[in-house]
């Protein structure tokens, strides 16, 4: 089944079931699906699995960093940033599989000891170029970053 069928599938499930937090955020990837496909200079027909993963990516991306400047408002922003963290691990079911924040670590450690760049915070451009060549589809590129910069500061 395509993910824009199991999308659909999923939308009928969650509204028959009242389940708003589902509901929401399929919607929302519909709606940015529709905003990709009507953008100047697309093309293709933006119905194969690969044009969701990258839609739906895009989303969980945004929704992610807004879900932890929310969080940071403390109490006011609780509710929504919760609301955007359901929302992004909901929808990475569709996406594929990244190392999670240990075997990140270890990767970036790995590949700052390969280019011998300990200490030298200047260098991350130079260490997430080399992690994201041979890494891209396995990591989530703002955890690289996070941990690439923490490493490089602690020399």
């Amino acid at each position: 089944m395509s993910i824009k069928s199991e999308l659909r599938s999923e939308l009928v499930k969650a509204m028959k079931s009242g389940d708003r937090g589902r509901r929401d955020a399929i919607r929302s990837v519909q709606a940015e699906v529709q905003t990709r496909r009507t953008a100047p200079g697309f093309s293709g027909t933006g119905e194969d699995d690969d044009f969701y993963r990258q839609v739906i990516a895009g989303y969980v991306k945004k929704m992610r960093k807004a879900a932890f400047e929310y969080a940071d408002l403390g109490g006011r922003g609780k509710e929504m940033s919760e609301k955007l963290s359901f929302e992004a691990e909901y929808l990475s079911r569709w996406l594929p599989a990244h190392l999670d924040e240990e075997q990140s670590r270890k990767l970036v450690a790995e590949t700052v000891a390969l280019l011998g760049v300990k200490g030298q915070p200047r260098a991350q451009g130079r260490v997430m170029g080399h992690i994201m060549r041979a890494h891209r589809q396995e990591v989530d590129g703002g955890l690289i970053s996070r941990l690439v910069a923490e490493q490089l500061a602690a020399g």
